[in-house]
């Protein structure tokens, strides 16, 4: 899609919207969707452009391999993703903003077309997400920006690799295409959650598969540490992101009717579980021999919007592996009873996923067949 229609057919997206401030927040996605179809460039004329950097090309055929992987081994639609090629000039393609309140873990959400509420705002621009973040901020909601480095588009465009991933590890590259591709394969609109451990399990599998076909053992060792370690990450985050919903639901009433005292009491106790979970992660990173997996995301200011990033993706990812587990491994069982989850409405889908519950009435698991 060349870059006048695709901005003709946003910005009647736009006017069929109200607010100046939406108007903008889709005036940038607009200019920054653009930019990315605008640098495109096929993978395979770069492949036989000779003023292509080998390194870039050693990457780029990587990325076929791994594509064509998801499409026969996975089932996963890769169509006409990740052909192209765009260097955006900057570290991450995006950065979204997260917000909840003080005293709450119930994040807030946005509305979009066609993809209902989400859990983040994204920007194509980092001064603007900070922009953002200030006035929720100000409006006293604690509120967390993260880079992302790639993100799907849900088939409405042809998602193209980035120069913001390219250069990540061989595994981390498969992982990362294999989450996105399970986007495509599907989305429940408005199910933040489900939608990212959904995808999460996916790119889990799917990496151990690749990493089985490749045989690489020393590959498949790194990752299997790597996946021990985050285990430990989010076992530790979910165990304070529990603390604080003790603290926050212990108190009758989270609203702005709340006493001083009862304000300051409950800010104390936020900021000692949070340092706890501070001097936690370091015990954890020393078992870990000194490893810093996850210095960075120490180094910001703990707050309920940045603990929900963790539970986001990985609160339902254990029932996803059970439930893959259920069918054996078998993935055309495991994306049809997905489906049916995914008609259901978001509560009953949740509890259903969680305790195992039968979606498919007399259907059974492939296990027991």
């Amino acid at each position: 899609m060349n870059q006048a229609i695709l901005s003709g057919c946003l910005a009647a997206l736009v006017l069929a919207l109200t607010g100046c401030q939406t108007i903008s927040y889709y005036g940038q996605a607009i200019h920054g969707q653009c930019q990315m179809v605008s640098r495109q460039r096929p993978i395979e004329a770069l492949l036989n452009d000779p003023a292509t950097p080998e390194p870039l090309k050693s990457r780029l055929r990587l990325v076929l391999e791994i594509r064509q992987f998801a499409e026969k081994e996975l089932q996963l639609p890769a169509n006409g993703h990740y052909l192209n090629y765009a260097d955006l000039g900057r570290p991450y393609a995006v950065w979204n903003v997260y917000a909840a309140p003080e005293f709450s873990l119930e994040a807030k959400t946005w509305w979009y077309p066609f993809v209902g509420s989400l859990e983040y705002r994204g920007y194509f621009s980092e001064a603007r997400a900070r922009r953002y973040a200030t006035k929720l901020k100000a409006e006293g909601l604690d509120v967390h920006v993260g880079g992302v480095s790639a993100y799907s588009t849900l088939g409405w465009f042809r998602d193209p690799v980035l120069n913001t991933f390219i250069d990540d590890s061989n595994g981390d590259l498969a992982e990362l295409l294999f989450h996105e591709l399970a986007h495509q394969k599907l989305f429940v609109a408005g199910d933040t959650d489900f939608n990212e451990a959904f995808a999460t399990a996916v790119a889990e599998e799917g990496l151990r598969r690749w990493m089985r076909l490749r045989s690489d053992s020393s590959a498949t060792a790194d990752y299997e540490a790597g996946a021990r370690r985050m285990k430990q990450f989010v076992e530790l985050v979910s165990a304070a992101s529990a603390k604080l919903e003790t603290l926050y639901t212990s108190t009758s009433s989270l609203t702005d009717e709340l006493k001083p005292a009862q304000i300051d009491f409950l800010r104390r106790e936020k900021l000692r579980i949070t340092d706890e979970l501070r001097a936690d992660y370091q015990r954890l990173r020393a078992e870990w021999g000194g490893r810093g997996d996850y210095d960075r995301w120490f180094e910001q200011g703990l707050n309920n919007a940045q603990l929900n990033t963790v539970d986001t993706y990985y609160s339902l990812v254990p029932a996803f592996r059970r439930l893959l587990q259920k069918h054996s491994g078998e993935l055309a069982g495991f994306y049809e009873e997905v489906r049916a989850l995914s008609k259901l409405e978001e509560k009953e889908r949740h509890h259903r996923l969680v305790s195992g519950e039968e979606t498919i009435p007399g259907r059974p698991s492939t296990a027991a067949r």
